[in-house]
């Protein structure tokens, strides 16, 4: 099938990406009342976090999913950034963290602290160390028939996959507001599968020009984030049938309780990460 991309909403929008520690105003931030005190426990990083994710506008979730930056490489295979590893000191203990500050200039701490929420946190995957290339993964059961079509389980995300992303529709609300697909991350010869959902739109592209976050985070029109309500832990999708009686046809659904996300709007979140299991 092929997709339109249609005129802009008005509803939805993106939101420009805050630098540093300041508080995102106006733009859907939850703020103190996202933070969640029930997740701290004992173990290694974790606590207060202030991540950039896709919001969250409608359902019980309470707040957006952490965006993963993207990069692709010379052969044009998509990838997730992964912060770099380094000691800290948290509570006289000595830990590994995974932390680039100022990312690319973006004003924006990256750390692997933004997924560690929903079990993700005792992942192999999550472990600062975790040896991996960081490719985005095609699985075995993919959440779009194009992928089922282009891919085997097991192959790489490649932006040749998704060069009609102008036009491309899958049947569920608007076509051509931008191509999606799911797969994996940091998740080859690891027990626990990280899922990751990719998009490439125009509108990501327009809104990366003015945007240093989005600039630093996006490539060629591509965004990704980790894949797992802040509801109750399951697996969304970008598009997806049965959406449209919750107005949620052209976003990202959650069918288990109707969480709903705003791919195009990128906001500042604060929440309680957990942390690592030792």
């Amino acid at each position: 099938m092929s997709d339109k991309y249609p005129d802009d909403s008005g509803r939805r929008r993106f939101v420009k990406g805050v630098v540093g520690g300041a508080t995102l105003a106006g733009v859907g931030a939850t703020g103190a009342t996202a933070i969640n005190s029930a997740t701290s426990s004992s173990g290694a990083g974790g606590g207060s976090t202030q991540a950039m994710a896709i919001e969250n506008i409608a359902g019980p979730a309470p707040r957006g999913m952490p965006q993963i930056p993207i990069e692709i490489d010379d052969e044009g295979y998509l990838k997730g950034v992964w912060p770099d590893v380094k000691t800290i000191e948290q509570s006289g203990v000595k830990i590994k963290i995974a932390e680039l500050e100022d990312y690319k200039g973006s004003g924006v701490t990256y750390t692997s602290e933004w997924f560690q929420y929903c079990g993700v946190e005792s992942y192999a995957g999550i472990q600062p160390e975790y040896e991996s290339d960081n490719y985005f993964i095609s699985g075995s059961n993919p959440g779009y028939t194009w992928q089922s079509e282009a891919y085997s389980e097991g192959d790489r995300l490649h932006v040749d996959d998704f060069s009609d992303y102008k036009d491309w529709g899958n049947g569920v609300g608007k076509s051509g507001l931008g191509k999606g697909a799911t797969g994996r991350w940091r998740s080859e010869d690891a027990e626990d599968v990280i899922p990751i959902q990719v998009v490439r739109s125009e509108k990501i592209e327009e809104a990366a020009k003015d945007d240093p976050w989005l600039k630093a985070s996006t490539q060629d029109g591509f965004m990704a984030w980790l894949n797992k309500c802040t509801h109750f832990c399951c697996v969304p999708k970008y598009k997806m049938e049965g959406s449209a009686k919750f107005n949620a046809e052209d976003d990202v659904y959650c069918q288990c309780h109707q969480s709903v996300y705003n791919p195009f709007s990128i906001v500042q979140t604060l929440f309680v990460a957990r942390p690592r299991p030792q």
